[in-house]
C-alpha cells in the first residue's frame, strides 16, 4: 500500500514539477528551462522505476515493448559513434527515462493508478497554459521566458502550446468520468485555460496536433454514441464545448501585454496555418530538405542523438538562418521535427522502431476501445489514440519527444492507457537477478541525475564568475556546454 501512494505521489508530483521547474539564470535562454526539467524526468524516472522492480518476479515483454527496447538498442548504437557525446549522452538519457517513465505508468496503471495518472497529465497542461496566461496579462517573474512570449515556464510559447495540447484528451477523459461534480467543473475551467493560451501563443504546430486529436475523439464520440445516452455525460460535453468557446473568445476579447507585429495576428496565424510557400513554413522545408540529406549520408545509425546541430552546418551550401555562423552550430539544438531528429541522428531503421512503437499503441487503443466492456475503457482507449495522433502530428512540425516536458507527460499518458497485450517473451528474476537490475537501472539513472544536476549547478557558477579560475570550476560541472568553453577561453586570453 505505502509503494502505491509513493507511485501516485511520484507521478502526480513529477507531472506538476517538470513544468514548473526552471532557474533564473537569463544567459541560458534555453537551458535555464530545460536543465531543471530534464532532472525532474530523471529523478521521477528513477525513483517509479526502482519501485516498479519491487518485489518483480519477471520481466514480460510484448511486441510494443521489444520495439522500444529495439529502437532504445539502435539509439544506444548511435550515440558510440556521435561526433559529440556530451550532446549524444544527454539526449540518449531524456529517451531512456521516457522509456523507463512508460514502463512503471504502465505498471502504475494496472495497479489501479490510471486516473491518477490521466488526472496528473491533464493538471500538468492546465497548469503550463495558466503560467502562460499570467505572464500574457502582465505578470513578471525571472522563472518565465523572455523571448518567444507568452511561454510561462516552459521558456517558450510553442512549447507551451505542444504540452497543452497533448494534455487535452487527458483532460476530457477527467471531465466524462469525474466522480464529483465539482472536479468535472474545475476541468471544464481548465480547458477553457488551455483554449485561452493555446490562441495567445499562435502555435501553428499545436493547431495542427489540437484538430488531429480532436478528430480522433469526435470520431470516436460519434462512433461510441450509444454509451452517452445518460444526461450526465451529456451535460458534461456540452459544457466542455462551452468552456473552449469562452477560452476563445476570452483570449481574443481581453486586452493583454503581447506585443505582435501584425494587426492582425491571430487571424494571421489562421489563414497561414499550412503555408510552406514563405515564412517559418518555407524554413521548414528547407530544412527538412537538408536534414534528409544527412540521414542519407548516415542511413544506418545516423550522427549520432543530439547531434543534428553539429551535423547540420556541413551540409549547408548558402546561407541559412537556422545556423550562428559565430559558433558554427544551428541556433537551436534540434531540428523542426521529431521524426527529422530521429532519422538524421539515429538512422533509418530507428525510425523505424519509433513509428511501429506509435502505430503498435495505436491499434491496442482501438482495439481497447472496441472490445470495452464499459464506457470508461472506451474513453480511454480512444484519449490513448487521440494523444498519440496529437503527439505524431506536432512532432512532425517541432520538437516533443526531444524535450522533457513534453516527454514525461506523452509518454506517462501511453503507459497509464496502453491495452495489455499477451507477452512474447518472459525472464524469471531470481532475487539475485532483482538486485543486479535494480542496481543497473539505479547506476543509468544516476549518471542522468547528476549530469542535469550539474548543468543547473554549472549555470549558477558562471552566471557569477569573474575570472578564469571561476568559469573553469562551470566547465567541470558541465563539460558539454559550448557557451562556457568559449567563455572560459575569452577569460584566459584577457588574463583574467
Amino acid at each position: 500500500m505505502n509503494d502505491r501512494f509513493a507511485v501516485r505521489a511520484l507521478l502526480a508530483a513529477g507531472s506538476v514539477m517538470v513544468v514548473l521547474a526552471a532557474a533564473p539564470y537569463r544567459m541560458f535562454d534555453l537551458d535555464r528551462f530545460f536543465a531543471p526539467k530534464e532532472l525532474v524526468l530523471h529523478a521521477a524516472t528513477l525513483a517509479l522505476a526502482l519501485l516498479s522492480l519491487r518485489g518483480v518476479k519477471a520481466l514480460k515483454f510484448n511486441r510494443i515493448d521489444m520495439l522500444l527496447v529495439l529502437y532504445l538498442a539502435l539509439s544506444f548504437a548511435s550515440a558510440l559513434f556521435a561526433a559529440d557525446h556530451w550532446l549524444s549522452a544527454r539526449a540518449l538519457a531524456i529517451t531512456l527515462s521516457s522509456a523507463g517513465l512508460f514502463w512503471a505508468s504502465r505498471s502504475a496503471a494496472d495497479a489501479g493508478a490510471r486516473r491518477t495518472i490521466v488526472a496528473a497529465a491533464a493538471g500538468a497542461a492546465v497548469i503550463g497554459a495558466a503560467m502562460s496566461l499570467a505572464q500574457a496579462y502582465g505578470i513578471s517573474s525571472g522563472f518565465f521566458s523572455l523571448n518567444r512570449i507568452p511561454g510561462g515556464t516552459l521558456g517558450n510559447r510553442n512549447f507551451m502550446a505542444h504540452l497543452a495540447v497533448l494534455g487535452v484528451p487527458a483532460l476530457i477523459l477527467a471531465v466524462l468520468t469525474a466522480r464529483r461534480s465539482w472536479a468535472a467543473a474545475a476541468g471544464a475551467v481548465g480547458l477553457a485555460i488551455i483554449t485561452g493560451a493555446l490562441v495567445l501563443s499562435r502555435s501553428r504546430a499545436a493547431c495542427l496536433g489540437l484538430a488531429a486529436g480532436a478528430a480522433v475523439l469526435a470520431f470516436g464520440l460519434w462512433r461510441g454514441r450509444s454509451l452517452w445516452n445518460d444526461t450526465k455525460t451529456a451535460f458534461r460535453l456540452r459544457s466542455l464545448v462551452l468552456a473552449a468557446a469562452a477560452g476563445v473568445l476570452a483570449a481574443l476579447l481581453l486586452p493583454n501585454t503581447l506585443e505582435w507585429k501584425s494587426e492582425s495576428p491571430y487571424l494571421d496565424t489562421v489563414t497561414g496555418l499550412v503555408n510552406y510557400h514563405g515564412g517559418s513554413g518555407h524554413g521548414r522545408l528547407v530544412q527538412y530538405s537538408r536534414t534528409l540529406h544527412i540521414a542519407a549520408v548516415h542511413p544506418l545509425l545516423g550522427v549520432g542523438p543530439g547531434n543534428w546541430a553539429v551535423a547540420y552546418p556541413k551540409y549547408v551550401v548558402l546561407y541559412d538562418p537556422s545556423i550562428d555562423y559565430a559558433t558554427g552550430t544551428t541556433i537551436n539544438p534540434w531540428p523542426s521535427s521529431d521524426w527529422m531528429a530521429i532519422v538524421s541522428e539515429r538512422g533509418v531503421p530507428a525510425l523505424a522502431a519509433i513509428l511501429l512503437v506509435f502505430i503498435g499503441l495505436l491499434a491496442g487503443a482501438w482495439r481497447r476501445a472496441a472490445q470495452a466492456a464499459s464506457s470508461g475503457e472506451y474513453l480511454e482507449g480512444l484519449t490513448l489514440a487521440a494523444t498519440l495522433a496529437a503527439t505524431a502530428v506536432v512532432g512532425c512540425f517541432d520538437a516533443v519527444q526531444q524535450l522533457p516536458a513534453p516527454s514525461f507527460i506523452a509518454w506517462a499518458l501511453f503507459g497509464g492507457l496502453a491495452a495489455s497485450s499477451p507477452a512474447l517473451r518472459s525472464v524469471a528474476l531470481s532475487q539475485r537477478g532483482r538486485r543486479r537490475l535494480a542496481a543497473s537501472v539505479a547506476l543509468i539513472g544516476a549518471a542522468a541525475v547528476l549530469r542535469s544536476s550539474g548543468q543547473v549547478a554549472a549555470m549558477a557558477v558562471f552566471s557569477k564568475a569573474r575570472s578564469a579560475a571561476q568559469c573553469t570550476k562551470a566547465a567541470r560541472l558541465d563539460p558539454g556546454n559550448a557557451r562556457i568553453r568559449s567563455r572560459c577561453a575569452a577569460l584566459r586570453e584577457r588574463g583574467y
